[in-house]
């Protein structure tokens, strides 16, 4: 066997890897989206879409383990969140005024992307960045060759409210005039409060650990919770995908991953809609998985990648 000494290194998933590119694309206003880049694209072209809150550094890790396996891989930070500005000036609120701001700048980011090269192409996002590729796809954005959705914002946990109550008490707070404010606070200030966030997210605290290392290191990429209108907005077109005629009509090969005790995103929904896609096949992980699959402990988060690979290696060819 071999020794701790002889294995190789394991990725540094807090240093950009040396031969990335970091730069801004512009949208068609004019609002600069943080873009990353790795890969030399002899496998494909691949675009990565990251979730509510996130920013690219969260995924330095899976991003290049498919460049690795010859992806050019695109990835970029929502307008509003990551190294992509704010959109109210509290800089750690996550607010949108609509939804269909991100469809419209996924649709056009997109199109470039398509753009520049050719070959097989594939998607993969996860949570709100799942939400928004479905939601682009059903409202006519032109797919990719294959499509990944890790643990999709298909619906939004309100519990101990119903969402019709959560809804209407979003909307009532942005009538109020607190559409820009926080809809909740986001404590970690102790040990035991960042262990209950993390254990939403991960089982893995060095992962988990990860995040904050990054939020420290640049605050201007750090977000806290979202706005009451992203609240509204989410409980909105999450109900309005799922209501969407155009899901069953999907001509996209379609991977799934969720996990069955998904604290964030709700998974009997994302079992619905699944069902209803032509080419979408769904893995449910069980309790030895939370939110975020893809940082994960590495028996499931190696899983994860190996579903996704056999997958993208059987329809993005």
């Amino acid at each position: 066997m071999d020794s701790p000494a002889s294995l190789p290194p394991s990725f540094d998933r807090r240093a950009w890897p040396m031969d990335g590119r970091v730069d801004y694309w512009q949208a068609a206003d004019g609002w600069p989206l943080r873009r990353y880049r790795l890969g030399d694209g002899s496998r494909g072209r691949m675009l990565l879409l990251n979730g509510r809150g996130d920013m690219i550094e969260k995924y330095l890790e899976v991003i290049h383990h498919w460049a690795d396996r010859g992806w050019a891989v695109t990835a970029f930070d929502w307008r509003g969140q990551g190294g992509s500005g704010r959109l109210t000036d509290d800089p750690l609120t996550g607010h949108i005024g609509d939804f269909g701001q991100w469809i419209a700048d996924l649709d056009a980011f997109a199109a470039d992307w398509r753009r520049e090269g050719e070959g097989p192409s594939a998607m993969v996002a996860h949570s709100m960045g799942g939400h928004l590729m479905l939601r682009a796809l059903a409202e006519g954005m032109t797919p990719p060759d294959a499509a990944v959705a890790v643990a999709p914002m298909l619906g939004v946990h309100s519990a101990p409210l119903p969402r019709w109550l959560a809804l209407g008490i979003a909307t009532l707070m942005c009538r109020l005039g607190f559409a820009e404010r926080q809809a909740w606070t986001q404590k970690e200030a102790s040990d035991r409060q960042r262990r209950m966030r993390q254990k939403r997210l991960t089982h893995d605290p060095a992962r988990y650990a990860d995040e904050l290392w990054w939020r420290d290191q640049s605050r201007d990429i750090a977000l806290g919770p979202p706005s009451w209108n992203w609240v509204r907005q989410a409980l909105a077109s999450t109900r309005a995908l799922e209501e969407n005629a155009a899901l069953a009509r999907l001509n996209v090969p379609l991977l799934i991953l969720a996990a069955q005790h998904d604290a964030l995103v709700s998974t009997p929904v994302i079992r619905r809609i699944a069902a209803r896609i032509p080419h979408a096949a769904l893995h449910v992980y069980g309790p030895e998985a939370a939110h975020e699959i893809l940082r994960e402990l590495d028996p499931v988060r190696l899983d994860a990648l190996e579903r996704i690979d056999a997958f993208l290696d059987g329809n993005a060819r």
